[in-house]
């Protein structure tokens, strides 16, 4: 029989580590700075050390950060070994860019993640949508819990590929969620995303491979429509095709 003080601290340390994985993700935490100590996190998310440890252990384990002894915890470097990399972005352009490579390697992590997902899958994209409800409930916008939520579908694919390239386009889909974020914020919209992100989970939950594929899709086309406006960049290379 599962321990529930066991089960407990897993979902404490979850909710802790996909906190911490925000604020590294979103520059928060830079690269080579040293995180708070534990007293001060224990405090600020409301655990005991014992669970902070295990988000720590986890953001350890994926290379996030790494600890000096007796010095505590310091934001990772990406390291030149990285096997996946994309330039910065720089443009308008490359956001939209970016959006049409999404749509392409997102819509089947969904639709894989909705044949493959389990129970600690679930809870993870489900931690995450609770972190995204409790922001618009306060008319926020939080890219670090949408990222969060979109990760742990590329996790639920059981496909390390699908991980590996989101986390390699961190830093692009994060400039890519801010901005969408701030249109939001100024034009209304959260409730609406927010409503996209809970059909996507329910179909994933649900195991509906097509639907998930579907709501992801379609989701992903109105956060490039509300950022873009409906006017997207005419992406075409000027070069005339051969005679």
């Amino acid at each position: 029989m599962t321990n529930p003080n066991a089960r407990r601290r897993t979902t404490l340390s979850d909710s802790v580590y996909h906190s911490l994985f925000g604020r590294i993700s979103n520059g928060e935490y830079r690269v080579n700075e040293k995180l708070p100590p534990e007293t001060v996190l224990s405090q600020e998310f409301g655990v005991s050390r014992p669970v902070l440890r295990m988000a720590l252990e986890r953001l350890r384990e994926e290379g996030l950060i790494h600890s000096r002894q007796g010095a505590g915890s310091y934001v990772r470097a990406a390291t030149a070994s990285t096997p996946v990399g994309f330039s910065p972005v720089e443009t308008l352009a490359d956001i939209q860019r970016c959006y049409e490579f999404r749509l392409t390697i997102e819509t089947q992590a969904a639709a894989l993640a909705a044949d493959r997902r389990d129970e600690t899958a679930l809870r993870g994209i489900a931690q995450a949508l609770e972190l995204m409800r409790a922001a618009t409930g306060s008319h926020q916008h939080r890219e670090d819990a949408d990222f969060a939520f979109h990760l742990a579908i590329a996790q639920a694919s059981n496909n390390q590929y699908f991980e590996a390239t989101f986390r390699a386009l961190r830093e692009h889909i994060n400039i890519g969620m801010r901005l969408h974020g701030m249109s939001l914020m100024a034009g209304g919209g959260l409730e609406e995303t927010l409503a996209e992100h809970n059909g996507l989970f329910d179909a994933i939950s649900a195991g509906d491979r097509a639907q998930a594929s579907e709501l992801m899709r379609g989701h992903l086309e109105h956060s490039r429509d509300r950022l873009f406006g409906g006017g997207l960049i005419d992406l075409r290379m000027s070069r005339q095709p051969p005679a």
